[in-house]
């Protein structure tokens, strides 16, 4: 069987966990693939894909949720994810 097929149920149910957080900002995740490494590929939708603070969700929010849930992943990316180098990105480690 392909990752798709064994950890994709798993993925969504762990981004379940999280989707409602999301949509309370008006965001939400789309799962576009898992590939043989494990990474999982996403798409940040609604006002998560242009967000200052998608930096953050992304690492501490959501990849937190889905390699606790799911430790056979071993990355997530998204593909429209704010820039770590945008000068207005929020990233976890300036709001210490």
């Amino acid at each position: 069987m392909s990752n798709q097929t064994t950890l994709l149920p798993r993925i969504e149910n762990a981004l379940d966990e999280i989707r409602p957080y999301l949509e309370t900002d008006g965001g939400n995740v789309k799962v576009l693939g898992v590939d043989d490494n494990n990474v999982v590929l996403l798409e940040l939708l609604g006002s998560c894909g242009h967000c200052p603070m998608s930096v953050m969700t992304m690492k501490a929010g959501i990849e937190e949720t889905i390699k606790r849930l799911v430790p056979e992943v071993t990355d997530v990316q998204a593909v429209n994810m704010t820039s770590a180098d945008d000068p207005n990105a929020q990233l976890p480690e300036n709001l210490r």
